[in-house]
């Protein structure tokens, strides 16, 4: 996608009934100046269609309206076709900080149970279809665990064994469990749902991230970049964000917990939904996948390179292991007061 020059965005603006001043490029997003305000300017790429908007004008009209609002050109046009481009018109929010690092992700989170509160709903799904999903993971997840014994039996029998080879010998045993009870939590979401002919889908915001929820003047949170909306199942919100977030160094992520816990306050997930939500989260599928490309790379390989993304996964794991053990804290609470 060309970016736009100083005069494609005054022509672009005027279709709003704006005089652009001046304007800024911050990648896809320009910022323009007018004597109405500021506003935001966003490219998108026409491919992924305008389907976004149906699903923001939706969630206006069930009474969620914590969103950016996207404004209309004077013909009604709520964007602009050019090219390969699409350009929707947004005001500029400043989102300056005025809570801490933690007190922000306690909002986004918040307003995310309140998105998917508002926008649930339930959908069919046979037992067969249920059963051919948990077939085909088990399998797939069993494959997995096939091929890594096999890898470990591989470096054992090396004479001497690389770096990255030590590396994931010392690192099995706790990928071998992380694997294990990833297959655990899932036969139990297949036993516990088994009977169920429906489940709930909401509207989920498809990249989540704490820079797509912007702030105002008067310090109300907003949801931004909406371009990769679509209905699923909540979980599809939650895993990426944790993914991204426990990507570092291992530490104890309390603070991540109690954001999980208001999110589960304002929308709880059924007994069900949580055993799948603890599956994939613990399943330590990207830590596989470094093994197998490590393994199935021909000679001459980057060590080094190999042996930093298996520590960072494995710290992902670590990090990840964490979430999962606070959570079946919790739950084990719950069945007991039950």
């Amino acid at each position: 996608m060309a970016p736009l020059d100083y005069e494609d965005v005054k022509r672009m603006v005027k279709l709003y009934g704006l005089n652009a001043e001046y304007m800024e490029r911050f990648g896809k997003v320009y910022k323009v100046y007018t004597k109405n305000g500021e506003f935001a300017l966003k490219q998108m790429n026409a491919d992924q269609s305008l389907h976004f908007l149906h699903y923001v004008q939706f969630l206006y009209k069930r009474g969620y309206n914590r969103i950016v609002p996207i404004y209309s050109t004077l013909d009604g046009r709520y964007a602009i076709l050019e090219g390969t481009s699409l350009y929707y018109l947004m005001p500029w929010l400043e989102n300056k900080l005025r809570d801490d690092y933690s007190q922000r992700h306690h909002q986004l989170f918040r307003e995310l149970a309140r998105l998917h509160t508002l926008s649930v709903r339930e959908v069919p799904v046979s037992k067969e279809e249920r059963k051919e999903h948990f077939d085909q993971t088990t399998a797939r997840w069993e494959k997995e665990q096939e091929a890594l014994e096999d890898y470990i039996e591989i470096s054992e029998r090396t004479w001497y064994m690389s770096p990255f080879q030590l590396m994931f010998c010392t690192y099995y045993h706790e990928i071998a469990g992380a694997q294990k009870y990833a297959l655990e939590k899932l036969k139990k979401w297949h036993e516990e749902s088994i009977e169920e002919t429906k489940a709930r889908s909401v509207v989920i915001h498809g990249k989540l991230s704490i820079e797509h929820f912007l702030y105002n003047e008067e310090g109300l949170g907003f949801f931004s970049n909406f371009e990769q909306a679509t209905s699923a199942s909540p979980i599809h919100d939650l895993l990426p964000f944790l993914a991204k977030m426990l990507k570092t160094h291992p530490k104890q992520f309390n603070e991540s917990v109690e954001w999980l816990g208001a999110y589960f306050r304002h929308f709880p997930f059924k007994q069900e939904e949580t055993q799948l939500f603890l599956s994939y989260l613990a399943h330590p599928g990207a830590i596989f996948r470094v093994v197998e490309k490590y393994f199935s790379t021909p000679e001459n390989k980057n060590e080094m390179k190999f042996v930093q993304n298996l520590q960072r996964h494995y710290w992902q794991m670590r990090n990840t292991a964490f979430i999962v053990m606070k959570m079946e804290e919790t739950e084990q609470q719950k069945n007991q007061q039950q």
